[in-house]
């Protein structure tokens, strides 16, 4: 009987999506997280936490291609916990610059987020015709969905700063990515659980 506890690698499309994805999220990571630093955003700061926490779901996912269900179960519970944590980084960061103050610099935020948009559109339409070929897959997925929204809201909160100068704006969505991606890092662990019972 197969258990499904062998090795099943990964198919060709899978693994490139996988490596366009890992480039492009380690990528915007690095540019999002310059860019928040000097917009003082905290949405982009959380933002770009969240692509890095991306490129990591999906090396993981990479590694995890060519294992059993077990390993696959573990990996996707790793991301989540490493999720979870980056999530109340941001709240933490909401925390400090509500006390401390910033001055987010609306033309950064809503540029940055535009690409970093249409990269996590394309990537979560790659992503979307493997969701269903392993936990360790659907938690990327999930990673990337939760970009999209977190995309769209930054620029948002941008365009409210550049019209009303209303700079807690910034501060609501930072602190609203930190709560959906708590949400998203719940439902991972979740579902690495049923699938860890599977296995």
């Amino acid at each position: 009987m197969d258990c499904g506890c062998k090795a099943k690698a990964a198919s060709p499309g899978q693994r490139r999506v996988l490596l366009i994805a890992l480039g492009l999220n380690a990528t915007m990571f690095v540019v999002g997280i310059i860019a928040g630093l000097a917009a003082q955003s905290t949405g982009l700061i959380a933002d770009s936490l969240d692509m890095l926490a991306d490129a990591t779901a999906y090396g993981i996912a990479l590694s995890a291609s060519r294992r059993g269900a077990d390993f696959k179960a573990k990996a996707a519970k790793l991301s989540g916990a490493m999720l979870l944590v980056l999530s109340m980084g941001v709240l933490l960061d909401v925390a400090r610059r509500s006390v401390a103050g910033s001055a987010p610099v609306s033309g950064i935020m809503m540029g940055v987020a535009s690409i970093s948009l249409l990269v996590n559109a394309s990537v979560l339409y790659l992503l979307g015709k493997h969701r269903d070929d392993g936990v360790h897959l659907r938690a990327t997925w999930i990673f990337t969905r939760a970009d999209v929204i977190a995309n769209a809201a930054v620029i948002a909160s941008g365009l409210v700063i550049l019209y009303t100068d209303w700079r807690i704006a910034d501060l609501v969505v930072g602190a609203a990515i930190g709560i959906y991606i708590i949400k998203e890092a719940l439902e991972i662990l979740r579902e690495a659980r049923h699938a860890a019972e599977a296995a």
